[in-house]
């Protein structure tokens, strides 16, 4: 086995554990929840472990399983990889002034979605702190919410909290397990679920962060949004609980399509610059530490100068510009050994501690070690020399710009 393997096979291992470390799975008191797809995952070989109140597979056994090969498949010419995202949680907003309300909750321009199309958008409390990232849809006569599944029952409890307060007629429904999610990305991806759609659907229009109601194989009530968490191409797609075995079935029967687990997701999240809650996001990080001041638009822009969501006072100026931060995320790589979680970064002279590691992996495209963290602002610029304390052993490195791997998000041709 050669040395890149070698990583990612313990990288392997180090995920499962990072998982379990997390806080993430329900309390020991507490059943923990299986997906549609439990059986399956088990039948295919899935290495199922805890991961926010559920049972997922961290990687699957096998010839073509593994982190290492899970993660290149997903990046390959024609390959898709499906993961179960069935933990994540679904939110219906209903009501005249249900986007007047999200926008009290969430930092981007809800009320500027056409319909079809969504955005990512950070969900704040009074301190201006991250308590969630989720991707919110126009739907039409609705809104659609999905947030992460660890953070869900404290982010409607936060919602709940904040609609007391609020005058306007806005209601929130909560999916719950009824509605299972999954995930099909890479190159591959569009060929793959265009076998599920109906006639004539227009994928080649369809652009990135859009989505829509569909039927799947024949099955009504389902939902597919272009988007993902790997940096390729690709779909979640929701649909009813009894029928999401034969759908992912059906996925599956293209020689093209991959089962992959909670290891290659982590690594292909991490490569393509993107952040992990409860690693490199908390409710102690405002936006602008998180380097996601885009999300609440361009200078000028309406919700910039408004504000008007929970914590904009400790986030925004009264003139719509970012106010200053001691330290922001970066992306660090040239060290040669992995970076876990909390390792610590010092300046170049490798004598102050100046910020730490928050997510870590050996990336398998650059067949080297990456990692993404928070330092001081004034060492925050690409190109800075850093030292990270691994194994206490310093290590020189870089402050990097991300993401890492180039990221193909679709773009509807001109």
């Amino acid at each position: 086995m050669n040395v890149a393997a070698n990583i990612l096979r313990n990288n392997g291992r180090a995920v499962t554990s990072s998982i379990a470390k997390r806080g993430f799975a329900a309390a020991s008191s507490e059943p923990l929840v299986k997906t549609s797809l439990y059986n399956m995952h088990v039948e295919l070989g899935g290495d199922m472990v805890p991961f926010a109140g559920y049972e997922l597979p961290v990687l699957y056994k096998g010839e073509n399983g593994g982190v290492m090969k899970e993660h290149l498949h997903c990046r390959s010419e024609g390959k898709a990889s499906l993961f179960d995202v069935s933990h994540m949680g679904q939110i219906l907003w209903h009501g005249k002034d249900r986007v007047k309300f999200i926008e009290s909750v969430v930092v981007g321009d809800i009320a500027g979605l056409a319909p079809g199309t969504g955005r990512l958008s950070l969900i704040t409390n009074e301190n201006g702190g991250i308590i969630d990232d989720t991707v919110i849809t126009n739907a039409g006569d609705y809104v659609y919410m999905v947030v992460n599944g660890a953070c869900k029952f404290g982010d409607m409890k936060h919602f709940e909290e904040q609609m007391a307060s609020f005058s306007g007629d806005v209601t929130m429904e909560y999916l719950e397990d009824s509605m299972q999610l999954l995930a099909l990305q890479g190159p591959g991806a569009a060929d793959a679920i265009a076998k599920l759609l109906p006639d004539g659907f227009d994928l080649v229009n369809m652009g990135f962060m859009t989505g829509t109601p569909t039927t799947l194989d024949g099955i009504e009530n389902c939902r597919i949004t272009r988007c993902g968490y790997t940096g390729e191409d690709g779909f979640e797609i929701a649909m009813p609980a009894e029928h999401t075995e034969a759908i992912a079935a059906k996925l599956l029967e293209d020689s093209n399509v991959l089962p992959t687990g909670l290891g290659a997701r982590d690594s292909l999240r991490l490569e393509a610059g993107l952040c992990l809650y409860g690693n490199d996001l908390n409710d102690t990080t405002t936006p602008i530490n998180g380097a996601l001041g885009w999300t609440m638009g361009p200078p000028g822009s309406r919700r910039r100068l408004e504000g008007g969501f929970v914590g904009a006072e400790h986030i925004l100026t009264p003139e719509g510009k970012f106010k200053k931060v001691t330290k922001k995320r970066v992306g660090i790589k040239g060290m040669k050994a992995p970076a876990r979680d909390h390792t610590e970064i010092y300046d170049a002279t490798g004598e102050n501690l100046i910020g730490e590691v928050t997510s870590g992996t050996f990336s398998p495209c650059l067949k080297a070690p990456i990692a993404i963290g928070y330092v001081e602002t004034k060492l925050a610029k690409a190109g800075t020399e850093v030292m990270l304390k691994i194994r206490n052993k310093m290590q020189k490195a870089q402050v990097s710009k991300m993401p890492f791997v180039e990221s193909r998000y679709y773009r509807v041709p001109e």
